[in-house]
């Protein structure tokens, strides 16, 4: 069964999820590559120099646009839990338990996952969970 072709709900669903992971992406990578003052204050509170923030909008675009292209979009998702998990080492490093940007990090690489899960049996069978959808 968990071969099935998903519902097209399903894939909508998915497909809304998956938007939601990109924009917020995006919107991130565009503050860090065109306004990177507005950052400048949170970034010093969690040790990173200002200069940085091309660097991180640049990763940000990256992961953002191979999750938005269906043939790469797996390696996308292990790019964005790769950059969330960074982003939750940071804000523990610096006694920051259970922060809104840990959970926000947690819940975006969630989304990204469940989106593939949701329309992808390759990811259904690596994964689990494989009940009906």
């Amino acid at each position: 069964m968990a071969d099935a072709v998903p519902s097209r709900t399903t894939l909508w669903i998915s497909f809304g999820l998956s938007a939601l992971v990109v924009v917020f992406l995006l919107v991130d990578a565009a503050v860090n590559l065109f306004a990177p003052h507005l950052l400048a204050g949170v970034q010093a509170e969690v040790g990173f120099p200002p200069d940085l923030s091309p660097l991180l909008g640049g990763i940000m675009l990256v992961c953002a646009v191979l999750f938005a292209i269906p043939r790469t979009a797996t390696i996308g998702a292990i790019l964005i839990t790769a950059f969330a998990g960074g982003a939750i080492c940071t804000h523990l490093r610096i006694g920051e338990i259970g922060s809104p940007p840990q959970l926000f990090a947690i819940i975006l690489a969630v989304i990204a996952w469940l989106s593939l899960w949701l329309r992808d049996a390759n990811i259904r069978n690596a994964v689990g969970f494989r009940g009906a959808l």
